[in-house]
């Protein structure tokens, strides 16, 4: 298996087509707030793509979700949306791969001839300014086969990171809390050490937004499970080494570590174990306040 410890340079990757379709996608629930603002950063990046259309799954919202994703529907074609009325699962990271796993099933049935999918979180990370062309100067690279960004002012998805020697989930060891920190500051050393154009390869990373090519996902679906299973035993015991730290099974509260893993690693793991997927990292900032 190989989950790709060194950095990727640019000027070592030949190019490719310039990219058409793009779908992208997110799961909603309580995001009225900050609606207005994603849905005007989705049409900038939807500009980069000759066609792209946009997924979203909706849970029950505590607010007016719903009713803006319905009103915005009305003056853009391109959404489709789906409103669950099944009963959820007690586990966050389940409902969340369920979402997830309906926008990519839409993707393969419906436009199974687009490129690449964005999937995306749609709340405060996400509605800052968007910098379409971050994103736009590496769709014509092929060194990557998803990719993820930096966050300002610091990189904060730890939950779906999984880097050299953490790699995997931070909630299932000892001293959560005071890793969440070091890997957060190990994380940010590497993005800052890369030269120019270089991407960071990891295991699994997402940080609110990534986009990926639909052809190396194409037999992989996000699961909110622990799914230690996937990961090769030495890459367990390096984390295991590195947090002085046996796994642990706790629940705490907002995260149930019996059941519950973050869903964007399992869904990154098969596709580097199926299809040698590279994913990466880019030292860019996407969306500034």
């Amino acid at each position: 298996m190989n989950t790709a410890d060194t950095t990727a340079n640019a000027n070592e990757s030949p190019t490719t087509k310039k990219p058409t379709k793009c779908c992208i996608c997110g799961p909603v629930k309580n995001c009225g707030p900050y609606l207005d603002k994603i849905f005007s950063n989705i049409e900038k990046i939807g500009e980069l793509f000759d066609d792209y259309i946009i997924i979203m799954y909706c849970d029950k919202s505590n607010d007016n979700t719903l009713e803006k994703i319905v009103e915005y529907g009305k003056t853009n074609s391109k959404l489709v949306y789906h409103v669950n009325n099944q009963k959820v699962s007690p586990f966050r990271t389940h409902r969340i791969a369920k979402a997830r796993n309906f926008c990519i099933d839409k993707i393969r049935r419906d436009h199974s001839d687009f490129d690449f999918f964005i999937m995306m979180d749609c709340d405060d990370v996400n509605c800052k300014t968007v910098y379409p062309e971050v994103l736009g100067k590496y769709l014509e690279r092929n060194d990557w086969d998803a990719l993820s960004f930096q966050t300002s002012p610091k990189y904060y998805d730890i939950w779906a990171l999984s880097i050299k020697p953490y790699n995997f989930s931070y909630n299932h060891f000892e001293n959560n809390v005071a890793f969440y920190d070091i890997i957060q500051e190990h994380v940010t050393k590497l993005l800052k050490r890369l030269k120019p154009g270089q991407l960071l390869p990891c295991i699994s990373a997402f940080n609110g937004f990534a986009i990926y090519r639909i052809g190396q996902f194409r037999n992989c679906y996000y699961d909110g499970r622990v799914r230690f299973n996937l990961l090769p035993k030495n890459k367990l015991v390096e984390h295991q080494k590195a947090a002085n730290s046996l796994m642990v099974f706790k629940d705490y509260g907002n995260v149930n570590g019996f059941f519950e893993d973050c869903e964007h690693r399992a869904f990154h793991l098969q596709a580097i174990r199926k299809n040698n997927a590279k994913i990466r990292i880019s030292p860019e900032i996407l969306f500034r306040s």
